[in-house]
């Protein structure tokens, strides 16, 4: 999958451009829902992924690009999640975010030890 920060608020996949949150799910890509996590805007001053929203957990690595300057905030309830379902998040700058999805994961991820 070819995916590439465009500029502030722009993200291109696959020559496809965007220009509001997505979510990739088996190569779909879908737009993010927001609003199940919007009660907690107020508390993060951005409205912050929860597991309250649609999240992907089909695969065992969650990607989550964080912005172009990287302020999405992620909860510590959407860890716990991930944890349960024995999936691993990996949270980085769009940009980098972008890096990790044009590359096979199975070939390039080694997780972290921290």
């Amino acid at each position: 999958m070819k995916c590439s920060l465009v500029s502030f608020g722009q993200i291109e996949i696959d020559g496809r451009r965007f220009d509001h949150d997505v979510v990739i799910e088996k190569g779909r890509i879908r737009r993010r829902k927001k609003g199940p996590s919007k009660k907690q805007r107020a508390a993060y001053g951005h409205t912050p992924l929860t597991p309250d929203e649609a999240v992907p957990w089909s695969a065992p690595l969650l990607i989550v690009g964080t912005g172009a300057s990287g302020q999405l905030p992620i909860t510590d309830e959407l860890y716990r999640a991930a944890a349960k379902r024995r999936v691993e998040v990996v949270a980085r700058p769009t940009a980098e975010a972008c890096e990790l999805l044009a590359r096979p994961i199975a070939s390039q991820w080694q997780p972290s030890s921290t």
